[in-house]
């Protein structure tokens, strides 16, 4: 059996490192004089009040997959911008359509290059894909590597069916949203009223999140060891 390796905590530091990194900002540096409590909700009704911004925002997810910026930081700008619903509709919309529109550039692409991409990772990833395939999407998307759009474009190569890669994507999608609605409803708490912020929610949150990491980690890692091993994989996709 392969040697188990601990988990990558990528995608739940990133969560973490951007509430922090807000909550730090407003209190603790020259942006709390212009990120008021008051101006921060106004601005959160301005957005609102703006039709066009949730597609907008949903939008960006896309070209953010191929530039690797943080998926958590849009996803917790949409809940505090748009509450729950909306917000969640967002971060929804906009990691599917991030996720379709890889995987149909996947498709059109030379396979060469997509072996490029994914470099010598490449057949072990494709027989993952082919063998598991929903699962194996949604363990995939639990870990900081390979990388979102990369993920995509490989399932598109391989030729992977469409409704697999989306159902595995949104598989994925549910434990990730669920934290993000939970911190992003907790610091639109804090900015109304911080000793409404439930710290039970925000710890529940933390351990469901890490639970299902640790789990996607171990089923990779006896799919093969250097697969849950996040810097293994990102070395090899440099090469």
């Amino acid at each position: 059996m392969p040697k188990f390796r601990r988990p990558a905590w990528g995608k739940l530091g990133l969560i973490l490192v951007a509430a922090l990194i807000l909550a730090a900002a407003w209190r603790y540096t020259p942006l709390a004089a212009f990120a008021s409590r008051q101006r921060i909700l106004e601005l959160a009704r301005a957005a609102r009040a703006t039709e066009w911004a949730p597609f907008a925002l949903a939008a960006a997810y896309t070209p953010a997959a191929f530039i690797m910026f943080p998926r958590p930081l849009l996803s917790l700008l949409a809940i505090v911008a748009f509450d729950i619903w909306v917000g969640g509709a967002c971060v929804a919309a906009g990691v599917i359509g991030a996720a379709l529109a890889t995987y149909f550039i996947g498709r059109l692409v030379p396979v060469r290059i997509v072996r490029r991409l994914a470099g010598s990772h490449f057949e072990r990833l494709s027989a993952l894909l082919r063998e598991h395939a929903i699962l194996a999407v949604f363990a995939a998307n639990m870990l900081p590597t390979p990388p979102f759009a990369v993920q995509g474009m490989m399932a598109g190569a391989i030729r992977l069916k469409l409704w697999k890669y989306t159902a595995g994507t949104l598989l994925s999608l549910t434990p990730g949203l669920a934290a993000v609605l939970v911190f992003g409803h907790q610091i639109t708490t804090a900015l109304q009223d911080s000793s409404k912020v439930s710290y039970v929610a925000i710890g529940g949150a933390v351990v469901g999140l890490a639970l299902v990491i640790f789990l996607a980690t171990r089923w990779l890692a006896r799919q093969g060891p250097d697969l849950a091993n996040p810097h293994r994989v990102a070395s090899r996709l440099t090469e």
